[in-house]
């Protein structure tokens, strides 16, 4: 695949809660580096490994595959607007503004549980959140 973060022109992490009952701790990882078919994300508190399945790394990649086309398509995100309907008219809401504002999660299978991957992606430009 010639998904890399080189291409993205930026970090995206991802990162979910350890599954182990007496752990719960955070593990990070580069979405980038889901790709390869040995990786595995391992807690930093207690050190269990999780192999991720092909149909994961899959539904994972394609999440790359989307950051990066919003990417792609930042100069046409500055001129579109998400409109909400409200009494008395409607709100008006930079694309821009909701993808820096915005918290992203993918809730995917992971073995027998449905597990919350939280989205990290740095933004292209310093002043993107200015």
């Amino acid at each position: 695949m010639s998904n890399s973060v080189n291409e993205l022109a930026a970090k995206a992490q991802i990162d979910f809660h350890c599954l182990e009952a007496d752990c719960a701790e955070v593990i990070k990882f580069n979405l980038a580096d889901i790709v390869s078919k040995d990786f595995q994300a391992v807690c930093p508190k207690c050190h269990k490994a999780y192999q991720l399945d092909a149909s994961l790394r899959d539904k994972l990649s394609r999440m790359l595959d989307l950051i990066q086309s919003i990417r792609k398509a930042e100069d046409i995100l500055g001129d579109a607007m998400v409109s909400v309907n409200v009494a008395g008219g409607d709100v008006r809401i930079p694309y821009a503004l909701l993808l820096t504002r915005l918290n992203t999660l993918i809730t995917l299978d992971f073995g027998d549980r449905k597990v919350d991957f939280h989205l990290w992606i740095e933004p292209s430009s310093q002043d993107t959140f200015r």
